[in-house]
């Protein structure tokens, strides 16, 4: 099994793609994270440093690369992951991609506590400026989300997700 997550800054990704990798006894990975290690720097450095679109060229390569080497796997990518460099269609093309879809009333909460570590979101100050940038990015961002072929249920629990994936698969 290779499983993808995908979804907006905050949706939960790391959290429910560790539990599923539990779940389903396969390794978790997190793009950030192997990014941060490879690179040896923050996201927040790298993209101080080198801006975006070395980042986003970074995250290209280094999703290739996991894909490549994996081939049982739980990834959580970022939020802007299948938007670039044709991402999403690795993702489509190499196993199950599921968009985890949170209001964005509720990912504005929970991003309040942590936007001043996110490159994109820091210098948002308050929490109607962090509202505006979130739905504006939701904007750009929906159309390569709603590609995926499975969408989390409202309540994102591990139990649901995974007969969510199994009904997927026994129909697929």
């Amino acid at each position: 099994m290779r499983l993808y997550l995908i979804g907006m800054p905050g949706a939960g990704k790391t959290t429910l793609g560790r539990a599923l990798a539990t779940a389903y006894q396969v390794p978790f990975f997190d793009l950030d994270t192997e990014i941060v290690r490879r690179e040896r720097r923050s996201i927040t450095d790298i993209f101080a440093a080198e801006g975006e679109a070395y980042f986003r060229e970074q995250e290209a390569a280094m999703l290739r690369e996991v894909v490549q080497a994996q081939p049982e796997m739980v990834l959580a990518t970022g939020g802007g992951t299948p938007c670039f460099h044709q991402n999403l269609d690795i993702l489509l093309s190499t196993g199950l991609t599921l968009y985890l879809e949170v209001p964005l009333d509720e990912l504005v909460q929970r991003l309040q506590r942590s936007a001043a570590n996110r490159p994109l979101l820091a210098q948002l100050s308050d929490p109607a400026a962090l509202a505006v940038r979130m739905h504006e990015t939701f904007a750009t961002r929906q159309q390569f989300y709603e590609r995926a072929p499975l969408r989390t249920p409202p309540t994102n629990s591990v139990e649901a997700v995974r007969r969510l994936i199994d009904r997927y698969q026994t129909t697929s």
